[in-house]
């Protein structure tokens, strides 16, 4: 069985003291039973996760990586840096960086790629708009989000990230996939997965794919009930401790 991974992605929040009363509020509760916990934090916030959540069992990470190593990048932040910091993953193609800041599928699988040289799991984000949703093109966008990714990585790469469905439309604006909605495009990406070639039906059993877009504590747990949901990226509900612990342990 999948064990069930809920990821806050605190996007452009937190101060040195709400994010100390954050971090430790979860601290302080107990670890869900059948969850693991981890926190995404702004690039300046990482050195405070890794002094507060060191030796816990809340794992925490970045909101993004370069594409590079290194070089004349001005601005970027590489992955063998976020490993110092005690990263253990990495949010990489967020619709925010698709949108916003022009991340093609070549950026995205190149990002992926330099996360995992670094050891970290890249949380690779899939997801259609409201637009592209009610035109019935669902499956067309995530499987060649998905696809992008999945040529550029070996069977062995495969196994060590975790996908997330994020349905744009779903993101902040207070709706949400109906369970049978974030079912269906879950379990679409796992037989994509397995269709990419021989031996890829076991990465595709283990492959944890996450759901984001407005989970909330009363919908996390029938949302996480569905077989191919293994887990959330929480945003917004990630900023209260409460919340962020009542959906780890839905």
């Amino acid at each position: 069985m999948r064990q069930k991974l809920v990821i806050g992605n605190w996007k452009l929040h937190g101060s040195l003291a709400a994010n100390a009363a954050l971090l430790d509020g979860i601290k302080a509760a107990p670890a869900p039973a059948r969850a693991r916990l981890a926190v995404c934090a702004p690039f300046p916030y990482l050195a405070q996760c890794q002094a507060v959540l060191s030796g816990t069992t809340i794992g925490w990470g970045a909101q993004d990586v370069s594409a590079e190593t290194r070089g004349a990048f001005t601005g970027e932040v590489a992955a063998p840096m976020l490993a110092e910091f005690g990263c253990a993953y990495v949010l990489v193609g967020h619709s925010e960086r698709r949108s916003y800041h022009g991340e093609t599928d070549a950026i995205v699988a190149a990002k992926t790629l330099r996360a995992l040289e670094s050891g970290l799991t890249p949380v690779v984000c899939v997801g259609e708009t409201l637009a592209q949703r009610e035109a019935g093109e669902t499956e067309a966008v995530v499987g060649r989000q998905l696809a992008a990714v999945l040529d550029a990585l070996s069977i062995e790469q495969l196994g060590r990230i975790v996908l997330a469905y994020e349905p744009v439309w779903a993101i902040g604006t207070g709706k949400t996939a109906t369970s049978e909605q974030a079912q269906a495009v879950h379990a679409y990406l796992r037989k994509q997965v397995v269709a990419h070639g021989e031996g890829f039906a076991d990465v595709a059993a283990r492959l944890q794919i996450l759901y984001g877009g407005s989970v909330k504590p009363d919908n996390a747990a029938e949302l996480f009930s569905m077989s191919d949901i293994d887990g959330g990226l929480i945003g917004g509900a990630s900023l209260k401790a409460e919340d962020f612990l009542a959906i780890g342990n839905a």
